[in-house]
């Protein structure tokens, strides 16, 4: 019965439902007095963030049909919301084992997507001889890639907000579009066809960057949805990593073709356990349905969740609002801007080098395609090393911490200030290590560096505007999404430029130079976090 409440929320469950009409039923399709006990009075004062719709059954309080009614618009509403607090249908009462493999899907969606940028590295030079095009041309496969995946979350994750669409049908919907555009990208006869569906696959796959965070949050609260932010976004750094590994072998020996064929099978297999396995956990969304299929089990049209509420008072302005508010939060607010500058400088850092280790391992030290991938290695290494740490801090540093009346969303930034100083000092230990007279393993090393940074740095930024902005965290996430992928499409375009003109050591030390410039801002949002986020409107101001 436990495992039928994921199921029957599944596109298969949806689908069996819709073919038989009588499997995988609803509780309250089985018991009318169900929904009866439970059903509450609309008590006029709506909740004005997603959060609060989503403990409405939790926090308005359960009223019998005999209590008093209110009007609204001139009508008698009846709020359907979580039949009690141990609603089995509620993504915070479902088991450890389905929350798990919900996240788990998450984590293999991100990496399988993230891993279709950088897969197509190692073939720039065979695309290069089959189209007759130049090196930064073909680096647009990577570039305009990257941009799309920017651009779709902007659109994509205000959509995953409303209650109407829910999380689960864009994932399926979506990554199954992504899938099949593929094929004519794979099939490609020209390089602007190539470009063009590269980016259109870049943006109709980017759900899964930015809304993943929300699934996480959707389930777990604030406090264990750390350690899942945590590993999702580690999963997000591992896809672009592997991609040059797989790819340097493939490309060499079957072409640049190879790549997309490698990453689409991945991703096929994904799909599939997605259409299976992932339910619907947008409290919102699982509601509204709720209080529709109650007005056809009743017949009685007062029936209403409390986004339908708050629905029937929206302006197409209003809807407007929602799907901008991805660009007018990232720009508006202080805090998302800087945290979201500071993630796009370690994303852009990461894709430079997708274009610098062949230089660097090809050039110098005389890898081949597959040991040049191999080199990337150095980056997972310091994940296996520094992730574990990171987790420990969350058990010890910031969960004791989050139970207390005391908590601030600035006690979870201590970690970046580590992450700010290994940066620049990464940068110029890659940089200068990466000559001839050097043993190619130190700047192996050095590159590992890097890890400490993107694990301390992404896994706060998201920490923090996630427990900052909880109400519109699927937005926030988007907008970082944007700032990452703009840097991560335009600094290979320079890349190769920046290291020929200036040298392997210079050229890093620029970029050493300017994450030195970066240092103070995790500083300042320590120090000055709380006033700067008690004058924001869509900020938390209850700590």
């Amino acid at each position: 019965m436990i495992m039928a409440t994921q199921i029957r929320d599944t596109q298969f469950g949806h689908l069996v439902r819709l073919l038989s009409k009588r499997l995988l039923r609803y509780p309250d399709e089985l018991d009318p007095s169900l929904w009866k006990r439970f059903l509450q009075r609309d008590t006029g004062s709506m909740p004005t963030s997603s959060k609060e719709r989503a403990n409405d059954g939790q926090d308005n309080g359960l009223q019998d049909l005999g209590a008093d009614t209110v009007v609204d618009d001139g009508q008698d509403i009846c709020l359907v919301g979580w039949y009690g607090p141990d609603d089995p249908e509620n993504p915070q009462n479902w088991p450890s084992s389905w929350k798990l493999l919900v996240a788990f899907l998450m984590c293999i969606l991100n990496f399988s997507f993230y891993i279709a940028s950088s897969i197509y590295v190692p073939g720039i030079p065979s695309i290069m001889q089959e189209f007759g095009v130049s090196e930064i041309v073909a680096t647009l496969g990577l570039s305009l890639f990257t941009l799309g995946y920017g651009l779709g979350p902007m659109l994509w994750s205000p959509m995953s907000e409303i209650p109407q669409l829910g999380r689960s049908p864009l994932y399926f919907w979506t990554f199954l579009t992504f899938i099949l555009l593929q094929l004519p990208t794979g099939f490609a006869v020209n390089m602007p066809m190539f470009l063009v569906f590269r980016v259109l696959t870049g943006f109709v796959g980017s759900p899964p960057l930015a809304t993943g965070g929300a699934t996480i949050i959707d389930m777990y609260d604030p406090a264990r949805a750390s350690y899942g932010i945590c590993i999702l976004s580690s999963f997000g750094v591992l896809g672009p990593v592997f991609g040059p590994i797989i790819g340097g072998f493939a490309a060499p020996a079957e072409g640049w073709r190879w790549t997309i064929w490698i990453f689409t099978w991945l991703c096929s297999l994904v799909v599939i356990l997605l259409f299976f396995l992932l339910p619907e956990t947008s409290a919102a969304n699982i509601l509204y349905r709720r209080a529709k299929r109650l007005r056809v089990i009743t017949g009685d049209n007062r029936l209403r969740s409390q986004s339908e509420i708050e629905a029937a008072h929206h302006t197409m302005k209003d809807h407007l609002l929602v799907l901008g508010r991805a660009f007018t939060m990232t720009f508006s607010e202080p805090i998302v801007f800087f945290m979201d500058l500071y993630s796009a400088l370690l994303y852009g850092i990461l894709f430079l080098w997708f274009e610098s280790f062949p230089l660097v391992f090809g050039e110098i030290y005389g890898f081949s395609a597959g040991a040049q991938g191999l080199a990337f290695l150095g980056i997972f290494v310091g994940a296996l090393v520094t992730v574990p740490f990171f987790l420990l801090w969350v058990r010890y540093g910031i969960v004791p911490r989050f139970m207390k009346p005391s908590f601030k969303p600035e006690m979870v930034l201590p970690p970046t200030f580590v992450g700010a100083v290994s940066l620049p000092v990464c940068l110029f230990w890659y940089g200068w290590t990466a000559r001839e007279s050097v043993y190619w393993i130190l700047p192996i090393i050095g590159s590992g560096l890097f890890t400490v940074g993107v694990v301390t740095l992404f896994n706060t930024v998201f920490n923090y505007l996630g427990i900052s902005y909880p109400a519109y965290a699927a937005s926030i996430f988007a907008g970082n999404a944007l700032f990452r992928a703009s840097f991560g499409a335009s600094f290979p375009l320079f890349a190769r430029e920046l290291f020929r003109q200036l040298g392997i050591g210079p050229g890093n030390s620029l970029l050493g130079g300017i994450a030195v410039c970066f240092i103070p801002i995790p500083f300042i949002f320590y120090r000055y976090g709380e006033r700067i986020r008690h004058m924001s409107k869509n900020a938390r101001h209850d700590v």
